[in-house]
């Protein structure tokens, strides 16, 4: 009993003494409060109360931006009046995309890195470290964009404010590297259970996107992080809001032909929106001008899109609401195709543009100056691929086609196939709209469209950039660990330099001080020329007469390769192994030597890593 007494008495000075460390007036009562809890909690025990307040943080932030888009869409929709509703698609689009990149002008610094390759990139290179910032830049953000009509979604930004809640959570309470990616895959998960009313979705989520190629055994936080952002949504959100669809079929087998064919539409769809996505943003990059005119330009052509098509206005949940109910004439009726009527063939001419239309329309939203994500774009136009799908079979003779299932179908396989994340996209669906009978057709369909976009890339487009340059995780767990080093860091700036035109006799004088094995040979301009390994001088050293009239050039050596000081930690150590060598000169890009780097340093730093991040 004494001994357990004064167990506890050390454990209150030890918290005593680190709280007064970072001086109390620095701390909010809650904070306090959280420090004493991490103090006499084990590890797993306050990875599960933060999993439970990150998750409530990201959910109410999710449920925030849900709220204020609903709102200002109600008050643009109710409140402003058009003599002429084509003003109202003309005006608001333009205004939501110029008014975000003025806001990120003035109180952000222009700082507008968005979309979840900037926190794949976070994890991966800056040790799970999001900016403070990000945990309500992006809510505001995207809600002007979105709110006003950017045909764009609100869940990327609803994920990187999550992450952040995470990052930012794990950081005030002192966690390391592992238990800072954990928060912040939970801050995420919650918030997209917290936008698609979908616990398992948000789960799936962080698995396949944000923690690929990332060792964890810790998922229960992630498990509560999703519950408390999807009962939140629940709570605070009207049915409205929640993004939620009840009208479908009953699974029969004999439709499976359906579903195949739309996989394989699907698949080939989302290489188009991928492709097309590209296209724009390289448009947008090298257009000339500053970002306000680059806004006004994207803006302004995004509203010529909603003006001609009144679908691609917003994030679209509505309009795929509005298919499954098989209420198309509304679609129909405010945009230029509404003279023509409900015929079949008018119907599906309009959707079909629509749907190639929306890869456009979203993409400029983002790339012009807009901030969304390509959630939502993804599922509006794979529900309007299946509705137009359906329509068509019916068109040529077809009865019998499960209208409401090959919309819902179509969402998860586009989905699948722009976002590489079939089991995301699979249980996202299932969730929302209560079909677990439909996981065969969920499962066909997103697998096909997955693996028809794999064939055309290994890797998703929007992260492949930064997969070849080294910068975010892929399945490789060797690679990840060396991506996260920097060769900066490796060099030896200590090794020895002689001049190619030194004779022998002053070269042995220098010999005498040098203390590596290893020497570099340059040119008067400061140009690596060679390397001398002192262990092959040994025929020099020891001829009588013979070494009279040499220099440094009689015995040097041409390097097994070179290092450019730039280059990824991870094809340094491809060097190595491919030339046997120890060591590797470092050269600048016009050749002048820098120093060398030891493979052996490189080896120790991957060891220290390797345990880091399996301990």
């Amino acid at each position: 009993m004494k001994q357990a007494t004064i167990k506890k008495f050390h454990s209150f000075l030890k918290f005593k003494r680190g709280l007064t460390a970072y001086s109390l007036r620095k701390f909010k009562l809650y904070e306090v409060i959280i420090f004493w809890l991490k103090n006499i909690l084990t590890r797993s025990q306050f990875l599960i109360l933060s999993g439970i307040l990150v998750g409530c943080s990201a959910g109410l932030a999710g449920v925030i931006l849900k709220s204020l888009v609903h709102g200002i869409h109600n008050l643009i929709t109710h409140r402003v009046h058009f003599e002429t509703q084509i003003l109202f698609y003309a005006v608001f689009p333009f205004l939501g995309i110029v008014l975000t990149s003025i806001v990120v002008i003035l109180f952000f610094g222009g700082n507008d890195r968005k979309g979840i390759p900037a926190i794949l990139h976070e994890i991966a290179q800056n040790s799970s470290i999001v900016a403070p910032v990000k945990m309500y830049s992006q809510i505001v953000q995207s809600a002007i964009t979105v709110g006003l009509g950017g045909s764009a979604g609100l869940e990327s930004p609803i994920a990187v404010t999550g992450s952040a809640i995470g990052s930012n959570f794990a950081q005030t309470y002192k966690l390391d590297y592992r238990e800072r990616t954990l928060l912040l895959a939970a801050g995420a998960t919650a918030g997209i259970a917290s936008a698609f009313n979908a616990p398992i979705a948000g789960m799936m989520f962080a698995v396949e996107i944000l923690l690929t190629g990332v060792v964890f055994t810790d998922f229960i936080p992630l498990v509560l992080a999703a519950v408390c952002g999807n009962v939140l949504s629940r709570m605070l959100l009207n049915e409205e809001t929640l993004f939620h669809f009840s009208s479908r079929h009953p699974f029969n087998y004999h439709n499976l032909p359906f579903y195949l064919v739309l996989g394989v539409l699907c698949g080939l769809y989302a290489r188009y929106f991928v492709v097309i996505g590209h296209q724009v943003e390289r448009f947008f990059a090298n257009l000339k001008g500053g970002r306000l005119r680059k806004a006004m330009i994207g803006g302004a052509v995004l509203s010529t899109l909603c003006v001609l098509y009144p679908p691609l206005f917003g994030e679209g949940y509505e309009t795929i609401k509005a298919l499954v109910n098989g209420q198309v004439g509304e679609l129909m009726e405010n945009s230029f195709f509404g003279i023509v009527g409900e015929q079949r063939w008018a119907v599906v001419v309009f959707l079909t543009i629509v749907c190639l239309l929306k890869a456009f329309a979203s993409s400029i939203t983002i790339f012009s100056g807009g901030n969304g994500g390509n959630f939502a774009p993804s599922l509006f136009a794979g529900g309007t691929l299946g509705f137009v799908f359906a329509l068509f079979c019916n068109f040529i003779g077809i009865s019998d086609v499960p209208v409401a299932n090959l919309v819902l179908v179509g969402m998860a396989g586009v989905m699948s196939g722009v976002l590489y994340a079939p089991l995301t996209a699979i249980f996202l669906i299932a969730e929302s709209s209560s079909g677990y009978d439909l996981f065969i057709p969920l499962m066909v369909v997103g697998v096909m469209s997955f693996l028809i976009s794999k064939w055309f890339s290994a890797i998703s487009p929007d992260l492949k950039r930064l997969a070849d340059e080294g910068k975010i995780f892929t399945r490789e767990h060797d690679r990840n660990l060396l991506s996260q080093l920097n060769t900066l860091d490796f060099i030896d700036k200590d090794v020895p330099v002689v001049n190619i035109d030194l004779p022998f006799e002053n070269f042995v004088d220098a010999l005498h001080e040098n203390r590596h094995n290893h020497m570099a040979v340059v040119d008067s301009e400061g140009v690596l020329r060679g390397i001398i390994l002192v262990k092959e001088l040994h025929p020099y050293l020891f001829a009588s007469g013979e070494e009279a009239g040499l220099t440094v050039a009689s015995f040097m050596r041409e390097p097994a390769a070179t290092v450019a000081e730039t280059e990824p930690v991870a094809r340094i150590v491809t060097k190595f192994d491919q030339t046997g060598s120890w060591h590797l000169p470092v050269t600048d890009p016009k050749g002048r030597y820098i120093g060398f780097i030891a493979k052996s340093r490189l080896l120790d730093r991957y060891r220290s890593l390797l345990q880091a991040h399996s301990g």
